[in-house]
């Protein structure tokens, strides 16, 4: 990069994107797997997940002074590749050098009893893995996801990096836009949050799921749909059911009693139509 009165030369950002986006088809040659970060709207995140993080990361005041600086980077396709793992975070960042810099983001995994106390609240207040991703869940579990200190999103003591950049700084502006850039990432796949934070995703639907069908097996006192009223019953099959069964059944002279007889078809031939055996009388 060439420097002017030790000022680095200004560069439009049409060209930072085009050369991001060369960094990058370079890059695919060696690794198809290679995932740029492509921010396309006017903010870096549009999910709820993606959302959070950001805002998780910018109330912190050890952050808030320096995170701003991969606002940019990270608007302008710097951020080459990023990839989640569970617990960290490995990503290339293209900078003032010929070579893209090497960033490493750890988390500390989420403790099971922060976890449990999580799943817990979550019971029976969400329907689904598709609604819990999407972020459409009730307000409670909101504030409950975003809670410092026991929530969802980790605190900056939570979190450590480091870059190959010769910048000294505590949090380079490399950092900062691999930081923004996790929550971009989070619009595309919310499961890598909780892959991040080394939970089970699903655990809070099965949790939810579990109490839903307990509170349903709980409820008493009403038909199923597969239990038939009696009258349905005699309408459909054509059986009586209000026989009388005080009565003493009368005996025909085969010895079967006339409520055998009402239910039991009969046998053998049918009767002859004895107006057809007559001859037809000539006049």
């Amino acid at each position: 990069m060439a420097f002017y009165n030790d000022f680095p030369e200004y560069v439009p950002v049409a060209e930072k994107k085009r050369r991001a986006a060369a960094a990058v088809e370079k890059l695919k040659k060696k690794d198809n797997k290679v995932w740029p970060i492509v921010i396309s709207g006017r903010t870096i995140a549009a999910t709820w997940w993606g959302k959070a993080w950001c805002s998780n990361l910018e109330s912190y005041a050890d952050y808030s002074n320096r995170i701003d600086r991969g606002r940019s980077y990270v608007r302008h396709g710097a951020v080459l590749d990023l990839q989640v793992a569970q617990g960290k975070v490995a990503a290339l960042v293209q900078g003032s050098s010929s070579k893209p810099y090497k960033i490493e983001v750890k988390v500390t995994p989420l403790s099971n009893e922060m976890w449990n106390s999580i799943v817990k609240e979550c019971s029976g207040k969400i329907n689904s893995l598709q609604e819990l991703a999407a972020g459409k869940f009730p307000k409670g579990l909101s504030d409950l996801f975003i809670m410092k200190s026991s929530g969802l999103f980790p605190s900056p003591k939570d979190i450590q990096f480091s870059c190959s950049c010769p910048d000294y700084a505590v949090m380079c502006k490399h950092v900062a836009a691999v930081l923004y850039g996790i929550g971009a990432r989070f619009d595309d796949n919310a499961a890598l949050f909780f892959e991040l934070r080394m939970v089970k995703m699903d655990e809070l639907i099965t949790a939810s799921l579990a109490e839903q069908s307990k509170t349903m097996l709980g409820k008493d006192g009403r038909r199923g749909r597969r239990v038939m009223e009696d009258g349905d019953l005699a309408g459909t099959f054509g059986i009586d059911l209000n026989l009388d069964m005080d009565k003493e059944p009368t005996r025909t002279r085969a010895g079967s009693s006339t409520a055998d007889a009402a239910i039991k078809p009969r046998r053998g031939r049918p009767p002859k139509n004895k107006a057809a055996d007559v001859a037809p009388r000539k006049d």
